[in-house]
């Protein structure tokens, strides 16, 4: 037999132990595929996904409209603190005041209880 023949032979024999087929491109499609779902998921569901987003927005709202009623209170605050300051004083809310705290009336009102 020539060398030609025996190399035509070993590669023959070869080839036929390896008819099994190649695991290499499935693993790498399945990591591949595998990967990318977990992506997915994390993009829709994960902290910074879109659902959360959402949530995130909806809270920020919701604190929007918390932070301008306080911001009305403090409005409405200061203005009754610049009605009874020194420089500024409203008799009307002196007297409302007054009443209220500290339980005073007129001389000429008639207290029912």
């Amino acid at each position: 037999m020539s060398y030609c023949l025996k190399a035509r032979e070993r590669h023959r024999q070869y080839m036929r132990q390896r008819s099994i087929p190649p695991v290499g491109p499935l693993a790498v499609t399945f990591v591949s595929l595998t990967l990318a779902a977990y992506f997915i998921f994390s993009a829709i569901q994960g902290d910074y996904g879109i659902l959360r987003r959402a949530a995130y927005q909806a809270e920020a709202d919701e604190l929007q409209r918390k932070l301008s009623t306080v911001q009305r209170s403090i409005s409405q605050l200061e203005n009754k603190t610049l009605r009874l300051s020194d420089h500024y004083l409203d008799l009307d809310l002196l007297d409302q005041q007054a009443r209220d705290i500290l339980g005073f009336i007129r001389p000429d009102e008639i207290v029912i209880q």
